[in-house]
């Protein structure tokens, strides 16, 4: 039955809810529906999002219940609401924070519970029956007239336990202020021009602080690639006012995070280190990568740079791109619950399905956008994407016929024929800042010297790679061959188009990425106001008839669900 055919809200049964964007009321519904939806695809017309018990446990960790939800979805419905899905909210809900950690009360006699251990309590009896049966977390409590006890470094481990159980915790136990320091952002004192956020950044920050009382100040944002999200991490280390620790995926985001430092706030270069694979220095804000954390002399031996975590007293801890977050830093960071946390992250897909470790050990998604949206204001740049498929020679088609899985793929990656696609495409874009992107070090390298262009891979010493990122954006040279190191974390604002001849298999994570290398803004703007009319363009090349094409639609199905256009395109020459 239709309620108001001008709402732009159809809820379904099986917690589906599309939202018409041509509705004048879409984007309040939009806004409203966010903080307990996740959005899974945004094309033209009409945008997909589904309600999924992760994304209703984000919403009660914000403190919505499940009548807050059903009005939402009352006021924005276009047709009835189907019956009987809000006693799912409620029962879905209900388990969060059904289970609560806490500090020890002054008074635990006779049964006293020691300083540095915590109390997961529940006024629910089958609750604490599932905590005493379930084997995982025998190791780890012990029980308690109020409900068990564990010890501090333990409090991490204990919800991410606790939530592939179906128990999401309710941590209420208090943060650690950290050693103070006075972060400001760049004023106009400062001399030059001041910084000015853009208005999401400073409401994605908001959204992690929360009131600054427990159970806030932490948490995951999402954010497309080229929106600025070390600006957000940049305001949060601002209002917070403390020694900060900074995980990076490799040393040039180390650099870049140390450059956007001193570039936007008025730290000084003394206060701000490095700790990478070349330098291992700490200091009030120190930047890290994660590969130097997670090393270790051998299999079986201690990570022995996660002595860094417990150097200096530290009141914030930053994990830009979170869905890498590898399995060893998120053990420590189970240690560290008392720290306040920030993921950021273009992505939260991880490819081994941990996104419940992430909302469990970093923190619920706290604020999330559509990329189109950003793009449609301004902020980043419209993307058209086009896929160019292409015969394999006759030559390999044989070779290709009788390949294993893998070899299939490879054959058809590194199609000798895309070269001369990538000629064409190099020589009609002749204004664009133009990077060609690849996986197989062969092919790349063959492509480099056709082009005449500098080649990166993981083999480039870092300090050749940051000079050649350096010149790229001096306009030195407009054209630039890179593997996948260049996929993360890159701050090449001027690129405008990227040629992707070959992928990690069917990596949404990846496509996002590399889409995200060429969506900075770029013209002319003033500090925090949005860019106007400009284009960046994303060119895959495929092999038709092949896995490649196979493995290339999970990848365009990533691109059409953030809203974009994604045009197939036969080569015949």
């Amino acid at each position: 039955m239709v309620i108001d055919p001008l709402n732009p809200l159809m809820v379904q049964s099986d917690r589906t809810l599309l939202l018409d964007v041509h509705v004048p009321k879409a984007e309040a519904a939009r806004a409203a529906i966010i903080p307990f939806a996740e959005l899974e695809k945004s094309p033209e017309h009409i945008h997909t999002y589904r309600i999924t018990p992760l994304s209703l446990w984000n919403a009660a960790s914000a403190g919505f219940a499940p009548q807050d939800i059903i009005a939402v979805l009352k006021a924005y419905t276009r047709y009835e609401v189907p019956p009987g899905i809000g006693a799912g909210f409620f029962h879905i809900m209900a388990r969060y924070g059904k289970i609560r950690l806490i500090p020890p009360p002054a008074d635990t006699e006779p049964f006293p519970v020691l300083p540095e251990e915590l109390l997961l309590i529940s006024d629910d009896p089958a609750a604490l029956m599932e905590i005493e049966a379930a084997n995982g977390l025998a190791k780890y409590v012990h029980k308690t007239p109020q409900g068990f006890a564990l010890h501090l470094r333990d409090r991490g481990t204990i919800k991410w336990e606790l939530i592939k159980l179906g128990w999401p915790v309710k941590d209420e136990a208090p943060f650690v202020p950290g050693e103070p320091l006075d972060i400001r952002l760049r004023d106009i004192s400062a001399g030059g021009i001041p910084f000015t956020p853009r208005p999401y950044q400073r409401e994605a920050a908001q959204a992690v602080l929360g009131n600054q009382g427990p159970g806030t100040g932490y948490g995951v944002v999402v954010l497309p690639c080229g929106s600025g999200k070390t600006v957000v991490g940049i305001i949060l280390m601002s209002w917070l006012k403390t020694h900060t620790l900074i995980l990076t995926p490799h040393s040039a985001a180390v650099h870049q995070w140390i450059g956007e430092l001193l570039d936007k706030t008025e730290l000084t270069q003394e206060q701000i280190a490095e700790y990478t694979g070349e330098v291992k220095a700490v200091a009030p804000v120190t930047v890290a990568t994660y590969q130097i954390l997670t090393w270790r002399p051998h299999k079986t031996g201690d990570f022995p740079h996660f002595r860094l975590f417990r150097e200096r007293s530290w009141g914030l801890i930053i994990y830009d791109e979170v869905q890498l977050l590898p399995a060893p830093v998120f053990r420590i960071t189970a240690e560290l619950q008392a720290v306040r946390r920030l993921g950021l992250t273009a992505t939260l897909v991880r490819e081994d399905g941990a996104e419940d470790a992430v909302f469990s050990l970093v923190g619920p998604k706290r604020y999330d956008v559509p990329w189109k949206d950003l793009a449609l204001k301004g902020w980043i740049a419209q993307a058209l994407c086009t896929e160019i498929r292409l015969d394999l020679p006759k030559s390999l088609k044989i070779p290709y016929a009788v390949a294993s899985s893998r070899e299939k793929y490879r054959i058809a990656s590194e199609n000798p024929l895309k070269a001369r696609i990538v000629q064409y495409l190099v020589d009609i874009h002749g204004e664009d800042h133009i990077l060609v992107i690849g996986q197989y070090l062969d092919q790349l390298t063959s492509l480099a010297k056709l082009l005449n262009a500098p080649l990166i891979t993981g083999k480039t010493p870092q300090r050749e790679r940051e000079t050649l990122y350096d010149a790229f954006r001096k306009s030195q040279f407009r054209l630039m061959v890179v593997s996948k190191v260049a996929n993360y974390a890159i701050d090449l604002p001027d690129a405008s188009m990227a040629i992707q001849v070959s992928g990690s298999f069917g990596s949404r994570q990846e496509e996002a990425q590399r889409l995200g290398r060429i969506l900075r803004p770029k013209g002319r703007r003033s500090a925090g106001s949005p860019s106007q009319g400009f284009n960046a363009y994303f060119y895959t090349l495929v092999s038709r008839n092949t896995v490649e094409e196979r493995f290339a639609v999970n990848r365009q199905q990533f691109l059409v669900e953030q809203g974009y256009n994604y045009v197939i395109q036969d080569w015949a020459g």
